[in-house]
């Protein structure tokens, strides 16, 4: 016999971080940085046929102080970079960023001095959605993984404590090694690149 026998019906068992998680998820506003082609798919992902608004995000404002997603859709040239920063210092936290396209994500087919080569030399990107231009199905589930990871995210100093987990994480990982073609066709074994002699 648990407490829950206890409780009366109908109340429900969480934990604050779950509903906050929950709250944050359910009313994500974004604020659409359109700048290219890729705002055409952004806005046919608002449009009646694929309907953000049953994610709680039919409100885009035009007004950074009232969003908590920026997506950036296209090409970032250097001069909208400073505006682009701005319009990011002047939303609240918590605050996520999704480069939509090639372009955003690395300047795409446009490597020339004008073009910034990846909107994360001006912002961090939580989530990078490759295409040129990316369809808004796939515009559509790069979303619902953001609301996954901030619906899961920690709280306080747990928080704290989930950011130092994953960096500890990723400075684990091996890093890739480059293997020549004819090594993986005679079947020789690859070594990482962390062993000793790896490189010689």
């Amino acid at each position: 016999m648990g407490i829950e026998e206890l409780l009366p019906t109908g109340l429900m068992l969480t934990t604050v971080e779950k509903v906050a998680g929950w709250a944050r998820r359910s009313s994500v506003w974004p604020a659409t940085f359109g700048l290219a082609c890729c705002a055409i798919e952004l806005m046919q992902t608002g449009g009646p046929r694929h309907d953000l608004g049953r994610f709680g995000m039919e409100k885009t404002g035009a007004t950074p102080r009232q969003a908590d997603l920026m997506i950036v859709a296209g090409r970032v040239s250097q001069k909208m970079a400073p505006v682009l920063r701005q319009v990011y210092d002047q939303m609240p936290n918590p605050k996520w960023v999704i480069s939509m396209g090639v372009c955003a994500s690395s300047g795409g087919m446009f490597n020339n001095y004008a073009i910034v080569q990846g909107v994360d030399h001006i912002v961090p990107v939580d989530i990078y959605l490759p295409g040129c231009p990316p369809r808004p199905e796939m515009l559509m589930d790069s979303i619902l993984k953001l609301h996954d990871r901030i619906e899961n995210m920690k709280l306080g100093k747990n928080r704290e404590r989930q950011i130092e987990e994953l960096e500890q994480a990723r400075l684990s990982r091996v890093p890739l090694q480059m293997v020549p073609a004819g090594d993986l066709l005679r079947g020789v074994p690859v070594r990482s690149a962390v062993e000793p002699g790896a490189h010689e």
